[in-house]
């Protein structure tokens, strides 16, 4: 296991996207566990999704925040697109670790909508990296995703597998931001590491992914529909472990050093965040049926047969993600392990709580 070389409780930590769902869970967890930790969160709030569930979490934060008198947390509303913005923030701050969780998220979204993944995915972690140049920062962390592997054959998925097939413009950005990261380490010696998620789910979680669109549907009496006739595969990865995941790896940076030739050798490393166990959806859907009923958010004798459709394979999905995890277990002394039943418990009885069911 690497031993932690930077002490997160004596600098200033920069985390974009902090009112979106992992983004918000690190916060919470880093003022929880960091004694004396100063964080600065950074949010468009748009509206791809529910923007009331992004107040919620920000009070969430400001809550706990509150209760921590050694801590700081101040939360800037802003564009990572905005040049100036970036600089300004870079500039005050003088960030020793940023996590740049920010990015437009969604597979399906950018077949349709592909100008703001542009701005936000590929000029916006630009823009990171170039204040990073500029601000020398002891650790970028950046959020990378298992859409990467795209329709590669071999699983579980590897780290040092060839992803050069993406099947989303999504994918292709993330892609894109690995190797931008890749190009910035190299050039200018910024520790930096990537982070291959895979279907993160929970409470307060994004209302666009199948667990909480399926259980928006069922409250209302819709009809849900499975994906590639109910034959997908996804490792689910309950929001805990990612966010552990993320800390864990914060405070190991790739160390700096040369290679023969006496320039620097890219300090750079990407992981895999997933479960190591892939869920059939039609098993995750039972699961998710169990514990809404359990949770009192749908009735006893809810007719669940009558409000499923079996339906083809979307553009831009894949039919089976799986996560191999051996570097992140190595390296990190950490594997996801939450069942699926009890993140989707817990999943449960918070939209219960949430939505007044």
């Amino acid at each position: 296991m690497l031993t932690p070389n930077i002490d997160l409780s004596k600098g200033t930590v920069l985390v974009t996207g902090a009112a979106g769902f992992v983004g918000s869970n690190l916060v919470m967890e880093l003022l929880r566990t960091v004694p004396g930790v100063t964080i600065v969160g950074l949010d468009n709030m748009n509206d791809y999704y529910d923007v009331s569930l992004k107040e919620y979490r920000l009070g969430e934060i400001k809550k706990l925040a509150s209760a921590r008198a050694d801590c700081s947390w101040e939360f800037v509303r802003g564009n990572l697109a905005d040049r100036a913005l970036i600089d300004e923030l870079f500039s005050k701050h003088r960030f020793s670790v940023v996590v740049n969780l920010a990015a437009q998220a969604g597979v399906r979204y950018s077949i349709t909508n592909p100008d703001v993944y542009i701005e936000s995915n590929l000029i916006g972690f630009y823009n990171i990296l170039e204040a990073c140049r500029a601000y020398p920062v002891e650790h970028l962390v950046y959020a990378s995703s298992s859409s990467v592997y795209g329709t590669n054959k071999k699983i579980p998925y590897s780290t040092d597998d060839k992803v050069d097939n993406p099947v989303s413009l999504y994918a292709a950005t993330k892609k894109s931001n690995e190797l931008m990261a890749h190009a910035y380490s190299k050039l200018y010696n910024i520790p930096s590491t990537g982070l291959r998620f895979f279907t993160v789910y929970g409470p307060a979680g994004r209302p666009d992914m199948a667990y909480f669109g399926f259980t928006n549907k069922l409250c209302a009496g819709k009809t849900i529909e499975i994906f590639n006739y109910g034959n997908c595969k996804r490792d689910f990865t309950f929001v805990d472990d990612i966010v552990e995941g993320v800390k864990r790896v914060m405070q190991r940076a790739p160390e700096k050093q040369n290679g023969e030739d006496g320039l620097p050798l890219p300090p750079y490393r990407v992981y895999n965040i997933g479960n190591n166990s892939p869920e059939n959806l039609l098993d995750f859907v039972t699961i998710l049926q169990e514990e809404l009923i359990r949770a009192g958010v749908l009735a006893p004798d809810y007719d669940f047969e009558a409000h499923k459709k079996l339906v083809p394979m979307q553009p831009g999905d894949v039919a089976v993600t799986y996560a191999d995890t051996t570097a992140l277990e190595r390296d990190m002394g950490f594997k996801p392990a939450t069942p699926l039943r009890v993140g989707l418990r817990k999943f449960a009885e918070w939209y219960k709580d949430f939505y007044g069911v």
